[in-house]
């Protein structure tokens, strides 16, 4: 069952870009920062998530908030004092109506805009933004449509703007230190990996109790609808980030095929009898979302990862990280590695600890101060100063347009490949066969 929007945005943003050209992101541009000028921010989204990256863009003394955005006018405003609050200015607030966030991008005080909000809009956003010459942080998935994942690489090879997704979990502490270890070569020649989301949402889905859609607290006012309509993997790229990172897809190497799989669907009607009765309104709702999605994607260079998404049914978080290679394979659950002929049993696992240490990636190095109490274990930290630092500086980003397409584009792929049976499903090729010459750039030095 599909999801419609205002046909304004809609059409605004599945409008198909002609001929594309090389990202312009490097070219001197007087729109843009200098690497010591402060970064000139819009926030679009202020509530739980918007807020929080709002604060770690005010613990730096290299940016200046120019204005909110938010449906919701108490959250513009608590947005704008906390601005003032910390940096002395009051930011412009934007909050009348969905479409005000055109408003915000139409500004000419801003180089870059953070969006924050229900993933149905984080295209809409992210065109209209890099339309009006702002780089783009979107947060995650970037797209839910095939079609959005080549509006948003469309856009921002015509308009030369940048758009980084921002996946923070690409800078968690341990999956830098075993991408560290993957890069000198401690795995072998990697062959296979695991990943996915393992997150019991069901209190996010339903909050309070039973109830969701609109009055609900927090994500239930959105989240939810997906689990009624769609059918895969709706929520890849925590999981398949770092994967990405780990194989060079895009650089040197790219998703092929897919096939998914999804199981009944049981937990979310279970947890509404649980908390509102047998007889309770939204027990009646089938939900389309299978309580277990397994999708297994082909690379071209030949290595295979299975994705999970498990957001349903009662289980202790996890992103199911295992990496394995020709020399071993790091495990992310029980926190353990075996190494062949380096660990001191063999065919028995040892503790993850004293490699974490060993091979601490740089950038924690440099940055583990602070990075304290930036969130999520302070990869929040990092994604938000990657961001910033990409874009004063000219430089590509580190999560670019074309990592935000191929990671968000499993979701669709995945719905259409369950709708069919598990039947394959190529990925498009975003880079347009750039991916064979490209070269890796993510976290190759402190910087960022």
């Amino acid at each position: 069952m599909p999801i419609h929007r205002r046909d304004l945005l809609k059409a605004g943003a599945g409008a198909a870009i002609g001929a594309s050209v090389w990202p312009r992101f490097l070219v001197a541009d007087e729109g843009r920062a200098r690497p010591d000028e402060k970064l000139r921010l819009g926030f679009i989204g202020v509530g739980g998530r918007g807020t929080w990256l709002l604060g770690l863009a005010l613990r730096r003394d290299d940016t200046e908030v120019k204005a909110v955005c938010d449906i919701k006018p108490d959250r513009v405003e608590r947005a704008q004092q906390i601005v003032k609050e910390a940096h002395g200015n009051t930011p412009k607030g934007f909050s009348t109506g969905e479409e005000d966030f055109l408003n915000l991008v139409d500004r000419g005080d801003m180089d870059a805009v953070i969006i924050a909000t229900p993933w149905l809009w984080h295209t809409p956003m992210a065109v209209a933004a890099m339309k009006n010459g702002k780089a783009v942080g979107v947060e995650v998935p970037a797209a839910v449509t095939e079609q959005e994942c080549w509006d948003l690489v469309n856009t921002s090879e015509q308009t030369g703007m940048p758009c980084m997704l921002l996946e923070n979990v690409c800078y968690r502490r341990d999956v830098m230190a075993v991408l560290h270890m993957v890069r000198q070569g401690v795995f072998g020649e990697l062959v296979h990996c695991h990943c996915g989301y393992q997150h019991d949402l069901r209190e996010v889905k339903f909050n309070p109790g039973a109830e969701f859609g609109p009055g609900a607290n927090g994500e239930a006012e959105w989240r939810t609808m997906h689990s009624i309509r769609r059918n895969g993997d709706i929520y890849p790229t925590h999981g398949v980030g770092p994967v990405a990172k780990f194989l060079d897809i895009n650089y040197g190497n790219r998703f092929v095929s897919l096939t998914s799989t999804a199981t009944r669907s049981r937990g979310l009607h279970n947890h509404i009898v649980a908390q509102g009765g047998p007889d309770h309104p939204n027990a009646k709702i089938e939900f389309a979302l299978g309580d277990i999605v397994t999708t297994v994607i082909r690379t071209a260079n030949g290595e295979s990862i299975v994705v999970s998404h498990d957001t349903n049914l009662p289980r202790p978080y996890s992103l199911n990280f295992r990496v394995q290679g020709t020399k071993g394979l790091w495990m992310v659950d029980n926190r353990s590695i075996y190494l062949e002929g380096v660990s001191p049993e063999p065919h028995e696992w040892e503790p993850f600890e004293k490699y974490q240490e060993e091979y601490e990636h740089p950038l924690w190095k440099r940055w583990y101060e602070e990075s304290v109490g930036a969130g999520h274990g302070g990869m929040d930290f990092f994604v938000v100063h990657a961001f910033i630092e990409s874009v004063k500086r000219k430089q590509p980003p580190p999560i670019d347009v074309y990592d935000a397409a191929s990671w968000s584009v499993i979701s669709p792929l995945s719905e259409r490949s369950v709708a069919m049976g598990g039947a394959p499903m190529e990925f498009p090729d975003f880079t347009r066969g750039r991916w064979v010459t490209r070269r890796p750039s993510f976290a190759l030095t402190d910087e960022f």
